[in-house]
């Protein structure tokens, strides 16, 4: 499983989900399954969620009859979990973001490091790819895309960049794009891997929740994965951006605020430093826990 994803906040997804034998549990980002995994051990009983068909495939090596798989996107978490007979559940886990594999794989398009399809849909199924709308969206709309979902300060520069481009000729991968970034810089010359990262991380970061519509999913999902939660259960929420923390920050308040429970995080968790040297994905984690109280 480690070679699909290395699961991040192991350790502490599990104490504050509380994890006994006999709960029931979703694990709504399913992934490569560390969290699953480790909650099956433990005794649980999982519902294990994705929209990527790569991860279900995977979470197949799990030979476990406390294992209920099923496709579909989280935020339609509330039909899911009551086709799958999991209407009432101890802890429920989002690990938001791509995976490693996703990452590491070209063909997905998701990582500026590795030339590939600019596609990165984590639905394959999905008809919009970030090839689409790089050469689709308008100028002011690709600014308005990258200054909102990457944060980019260079946003006006990249869309023009991107505008120029594909007057010539279609951006069609991943290749493609880092040039333009890599133009709308003003950089000659080869790019070292920092360099790649420091440029492109945002714009790419950008691209790729708009979409999957990660931020509209996630304030979608939050509240109905609340009303599963049996009295006492938890959600458990881990995010690597502050878009996605500011959204699940304000969820817990205003969950909080209804009297539905209590946050039991009021500062999110980061990774130990060892983690931070074992997985360096770990570095921007973030983990947020409610508890629900009825």
């Amino acid at each position: 499983m480690n070679n699909y994803h290395q699961p991040v906040l192991l350790k502490e997804i599990i104490d504050l989900l509380q994890v006994k034998a006999g709960g029931k549990y979703i694990d709504a980002t399913l992934g490569g399954g560390g969290h699953t995994k480790a909650i099956l051990e433990l005794g649980g009983e999982v519902l294990g969620i994705d929209v990527d068909q790569d991860a279900l495939d995977n979470a197949k090596e799990i030979k476990n009859d406390r294992l209920s798989v099923a496709k579909g996107n989280f935020k339609d978490i509330d039909k899911l979990a009551h086709l799958n007979n999991f209407n009432r559940v101890s802890g429920i886990l989002f690990d938001l973001g791509v995976s490693s594999h996703q990452l590491d794989e070209p063909s997905r398009g998701f990582s500026f490091m590795r030339e590939g399809p600019l596609d990165m849909r984590m639905d394959k199924n999905s008809p919009i790819t970030a090839e689409y709308l790089v050469n689709i969206l308008t100028k002011g709309e690709l600014y308005e895309l990258f200054s909102n979902l990457g944060q980019e300060h260079r946003s006006r520069a990249v869309s023009n960049s991107i505008i120029r481009a594909r007057r010539i000729k279609a951006i069609r991968t991943t290749e493609d794009l880092v040039r333009v970034v890599k133009d709308a810089y003003g950089i000659k010359g080869e790019l070292s891997s920092y360099a790649r990262a420091n440029i492109c991380m945002r714009v790419f970061q950008a691209l790729r929740i708009a979409v999957n519509d990660e931020l509209g999913s996630i304030e979608e999902a939050l509240p109905k994965a609340l009303e599963f939660l049996e009295n006492g259960g938890r959600l458990a929420v881990i995010s690597f951006h502050s878009l996605e923390d500011r959204i699940v920050k304000d969820k817990f308040r205003s969950f909080r605020e209804k009297g539905m429970g209590q946050i039991i995080t009021e500062k999110p968790i980061g990774a130990s430093k060892e983690e931070m040297i074992i997985n360096n994905r770990s570095k921007s984690a973030k983990l947020r826990v409610f508890e629900r109280q009825i």
